[in-house]
């Protein structure tokens, strides 16, 4: 494993008061086609009860993945979801959406989660929302001898030698693409990333050596931008590890943020705002 550059998750607030650990790049786009990484993880409810109220979106798409507790869903489109452990949920927002995620009552034991967001081509960021859940089945996994589990969150995925396993939602911007990777103490893995441009992997969970670099430890809160092109080949401690893996092809298109819209041109943006503010977007 090559490691390209590295970043480290740091504390933010979002939401109602909601604390989060946040890994984002609006300017250089260095994690193209995605933009954003929230972590949400505490037993303490003070941590994230306030949720998040309604709230517009533009130009993105929203990935959102569960490891424990959960969120209710709600949209402009009609969807109301629980959104509960072990489920992942796309929205493909395009040109409006308003939602709003709020915890669900099991989550007062506490909540670990990730909300991703992707770049849209700015061909593609007017057009009319998507929305989709994997609430109807269990996301696919496979597992390696040594014991570690791979779990397909989007696209289509294979561990070392095991037979290749696609989560039900294959088409973020992108060619983006997803997976849970679960280490127990002293778990490998190896995974070949070389159909995608960009490749990127977020360590959650205790800590994590590449096999051929074994002095090098990476530790909880670290986000690795990898060498695509190169055998990821990984080690976990005595502990185990759990990290979130990314690959994908860059759109390199120049973007221009504000708050929850990111489209091409400050224009853009300030019609966006303008399209909110008349009721454009709809409400829930």
């Amino acid at each position: 494993m090559k490691v390209i550059s590295q970043f480290t998750a740091r504390p933010a607030m979002d939401g109602d008061g909601v604390n989060i650990r946040r890994v984002a790049d609006f300017m250089n786009t260095r994690f193209d086609p995605f933009l954003m990484l929230d972590e949400i993880k505490s037993d303490d409810e003070k941590d994230f009860i306030g949720g998040f109220p309604p709230h517009p979106h533009r130009g993105i798409e929203t990935f959102t993945y569960i490891r424990k507790g959960g969120f209710e869903h709600r949209d402009q489109l009609g969807n109301v979801k629980a959104i509960k452990a072990g489920d992942v949920q796309w929205m493909s927002t395009g040109s409006g959406v308003v939602h709003s995620e709020m915890p669900l009552a099991d989550a007062k034991d506490g909540l670990h989660g990730f909300q991703i967001w992707l770049n849209m081509p700015a061909k593609e960021k007017m057009r009319p929302a998507i929305y989709r859940d994997s609430t109807d089945k269990p996301l696919p996994e496979t597992r390696n001898k040594s014991g570690t589990c791979l779990r397909a969150l989007a696209g289509s995925w294979q561990l070392s030698d095991e037979k290749p396993i696609a989560a039900p939602i294959q088409t973020l911007a992108g060619q983006g693409k997803i997976a849970d990777l679960m280490f127990p103490p002293k778990g490998t893995a190896q995974i070949d990333l070389k159909e995608r441009e960009f490749a990127g992997l977020y360590l959650y969970q205790g800590e994590l050596y590449s096999q051929s670099v074994p002095d090098k430890a990476y530790q909880a809160g670290q986000y690795l931008i990898v060498d695509s092109q190169q055998l990821l080949d990984l080690a976990a401690g005595e502990q185990g590890a759990g990290a979130l893996l990314f690959a994908g092809e860059p759109i390199r298109e120049k973007i221009v943020h504000m708050g929850p819209f990111v489209m091409n041109s400050q224009q853009e943006i300030q019609q966006a705002i303008e399209d909110y503010q008349a009721g454009r977007f709809g409400a829930i």
